[in-house]
């Protein structure tokens, strides 16, 4: 588990500069972006929105090819544990994941491969084969009987290639096998039997009476949802009020505008009680270097910065700050009628409070609401991150000796 999270967390950089480059494109590049509106650029740049050409590639050499990244750094933690040459065993990870990986598909001029499972739709199997791999190939390596022993002269590179060379080709072998028997089972193999059997429960759900009218219930009740956002606005375009909406509590006027402050998560306010109680040095920085991504409800530096993937800690307020937000706002909005709905339309990427002061149309006490669920969700996190402040203390305190799992334990 420290492997898989110390992989995300070495893959900060690179989420931290797509992150950019969305927030660029989104705010300054769309002629409806909140930059863009404000310094009315595309008045003065008519073929604004071409810019974004110029960064398109750029997701397909970053988020796009996670999985990769991840089975490779996965693998390489796991060796630096095991004292095995990390590099050797991370590129080996690397091979056995696209050996595994779907295979290319025939066109009349070629073959291309399917980028499906390189990015986020391929972690799960990028975790689980940079684990196999980085447990099983230095144990593998360290075998006297697999070792491939050459004389001295020969250079040390040299040797230590030789010397790996019968683990690394069993680990490849069984990576040929698995992936086989895969394609016997389904046509893109392994990656998506693991990608279904994740969804198995959703699936299984319609596999009876019960779970069909359920499915239908549910789409019907999700189709209603987008269908009152449409009512809501030919309501107010045809000049009615905005306390007087037929639809008030819709998804988008309590989630989306009360409970995405900083992203999925409210991270937002993860962001400002790092900044204000902890004391952990790589929090707090992560945190300064993710808070304009964040203002702009773009989250994935500090979802993987922390991390949060993995993180049981910070987990329990992730889930937990965005249900006390939408709590806070139905009360506020479709109880006690202190705000009105917000039933404007607005861009995600509009910061946390100026988003519920602009969707409920200039109202004072729409912002105020906005900065009340903001705060909540502060003192939701506040606890935990202390939690963890706490934990890397003790940890540090520890006597090298008595840190379970320390390879000394056992001889002493």
């Amino acid at each position: 588990m420290a492997a898989i999270r110390d992989a995300f967390v070495l893959t900060f950089p690179i989420g931290m500069a797509a992150s950019i480059v969305a927030m660029i494109n989104s705010l300054i590049l769309d002629p409806y972006g909140l930059i863009a509106q404000l310094l009315f650029l595309p008045k003065f740049f008519p073929n604004l929105v071409e810019g974004q050409k110029v960064f398109a590639n750029i997701s397909n050499g970053t988020l796009s090819i996670m999985s990769i990244f991840i089975v490779f750094l996965v693998a390489e933690n796991l060796a630096k544990v095991h004292k095995a040459d990390s590099t050797t065993v991370g590129i080996t990870a690397i091979s056995s994941f696209m050996i595994i990986y779907p295979v290319p598909q025939m066109l009349e001029n070629g073959s291309f491969l399917s980028t499906e499972f390189l990015g986020a739709k391929g972690l799960f199997v990028a975790m689980i084969i940079g684990s196999v791999v980085g447990e099983f190939l230095p144990r593998l390596a360290n075998t006297r009987r697999l070792q491939i022993r050459m004389p001295e002269q020969v250079p040390p590179a040299v040797s230590r290639s030789f010397s790996s060379l019968l683990p690394v080709l069993i680990v490849i072998l069984t990576s040929s096998i698995v992936s086989f028997v895969g394609f016997l089972i389904t046509q893109n193999g392994f990656n998506q039997l693991v990608y279904d059997w994740i969804q198995t429960p959703l699936r299984n759900i319609g596999a009876n009476m019960g779970g069909v009218l359920l499915i239908t219930v549910l789409l019907s009740v999700f189709w209603i949802f987008g269908e009152y956002e449409l009512l809501n606005g030919e309501f107010l375009l045809n000049g009615g009020a905005l306390k007087d909406v037929p639809y008030a509590p819709t998804y988008t006027q309590l989630t989306g505008v009360y409970a995405y402050m900083g992203g999925a998560g409210v991270t937002l306010g993860l962001l400002i009680a790092i900044l204000l109680v902890s004391k952990r040095g790589d929090y707090r920085e992560v945190a300064k270097l993710s808070l304009v991504p964040g203002i702009f409800n773009i989250n994935e530096p500090v979802i993987f910065g922390l991390p949060i993937v993995l993180n049981p800690i910070l987990g329990i307020p992730f889930v937990l700050a965005p249900v006390v937000s939408v709590v806070i706002a139905y009360f506020a909005t479709n109880v006690f009628h202190w705000v009105v709905p917000a039933a404007i339309g607005v861009a995600w990427t509009i910061p946390g409070p100026l988003g519920s002061f602009l969707a409920t149309g200039g109202s004072i006490p729409g912002l105020i609401l906005g900065f009340v669920c903001l705060a909540s969700s502060v003192l939701v996190y506040l606890p935990f991150v202390k939690i963890a402040d706490r934990q890397l203390k003790t940890v540090a305190e520890t006597p090298k000796e008595k840190v379970v799992g320390d390879p000394h334990e056992a001889s002493n």
